[in-house]
């Protein structure tokens, strides 16, 4: 009987080994996951869209440059207000708002992540309102300049 011991115990040994080698190296390469997607949603918003934001434009006016609102105020008809996300899972996370305020059917301000670029700024007085993140737009040709 001994004889007929010694294989089994060599063949479990051996594919112990080849078991603990696969393991190894199944490890090192990664196993496949699953595919996660980049999710994207919202109005883009850039930079370029804000420095062409004027004082006393029309609704029509802002929506031609940016777009129309995803989300609009249900209790404020004058408040546009504009959520970009973008989410690369395990990467990066992104999260930008604007909101555009109206009065009189014109634009009036508006507050968020964006601030007009300092050429905007020279050309047209930009000043902050009570709320630190508000930027009023105002007309040069009401001050006088």
């Amino acid at each position: 009987m001994r004889p007929s011991v010694r294989p089994s115990i060599r063949s479990l040994l051996t594919c112990l080994i080849a078991f603990s080698l696969f393991a190894q190296t199944a490890c090192s390469i990664g196993l496949p996951r699953v595919h996660k997607v980049t999710v994207q949603q919202g109005n883009v918003i850039t930079q370029e869209m804000i420095d062409r934001l004027k004082p006393g434009m029309t609704r029509s006016q802002v929506a031609f440059v940016m777009g129309e609102p995803v989300f609009r105020n249900a209790f404020n008809d004058n408040r546009w207000d504009y959520i970009y996300t973008l989410e690369i899972p395990g990467y990066y996370d992104e999260q930008k708002r604007v909101s555009l305020y109206f009065e009189n059917e014109v634009l009036a301000y508006f507050t968020g992540d964006y601030a007009p670029t300092s050429e905007q700024q020279e050309g047209e007085q930009t000043t902050a309102s009570a709320d630190p993140d508000a930027m009023t737009l105002s007309d040069p040709e009401e001050n006088g300049s």
